[in-house]
């Protein structure tokens, strides 16, 4: 199971725009649609993955606990589907549906936005502050996915992403020492590749 980290986006980037569709309902998710939230968060996130399956369950149970807060949330996949047919948009909706996802799951056909965000893994968290500026760009938690090389090291809380989420919702300074976030890298079409 080979893992990539995030690294590239620099806290007080602006986000960068996007026009996608929703798995689900085909409805196009724009930037905009989040313009009343206090917060945003951004995920990266694919069917597939390991480290996305290792945390998905908390992931829905923190989306539950903000729910009625000014934070708002949206998952991108942007993964090949023809690579990895888990991750293709029927895929998708499969997922989305069987997990109770109460925010929109877009898919990325062109990989445009993943670039546009400097994405490089699955699961990976963007934080946005009130006016778009990044504030957040690290792991969900300490948690990893069993491996030969790197047992569990205790089941996922999303302690991390949460202080993050709390300090901006309280409007205070979320600390700068973040951890990068860990997961399979994003598989890029073979004709866009760029590493």
């Amino acid at each position: 199971m080979p893992h990539s980290q995030s690294h590239a986006l620099p806290l007080g980037a602006t986000a960068p725009a996007f026009e996608l569709p929703e798995v689900t309902s085909g409805d196009m998710v724009t930037l905009d649609r989040f313009a009343g939230s206090n917060a945003l968060l951004v995920m990266f996130l694919c069917r597939h993955c390991p480290y996305v399956q290792h945390i998905q369950k908390e992931l829905v149970r923190l989306v539950r606990d903000y729910a009625g807060q000014p934070l708002g949330i949206v998952a991108i996949s942007s993964n090949d589907p023809e690579a990895y047919p888990e991750d293709a948009p029927a895929s998708l909706r499969e997922m989305a549906a069987e997990l109770g996802f109460t925010f929109p799951f877009c898919y990325d056909e062109t990989q445009e936005v993943a670039r546009a965000y400097s994405a490089e893994c699955t699961p990976e968290f963007f934080l946005f502050d009130s006016e778009r500026k990044l504030a957040y760009h690290g792991q969900f938690d300490d948690s990893r996915p069993r491996r030969s090389t790197n047992p569990i090291t205790g089941p996922p809380s999303g302690k991390d992403l949460r202080a993050a989420i709390d300090a901006l919702l309280e409007g205070r300074a979320v600390s700068r020492d973040q951890k990068p976030g860990v997961g399979c890298s994003i598989k890029w079409r073979a004709n866009t590749a760029s590493a």
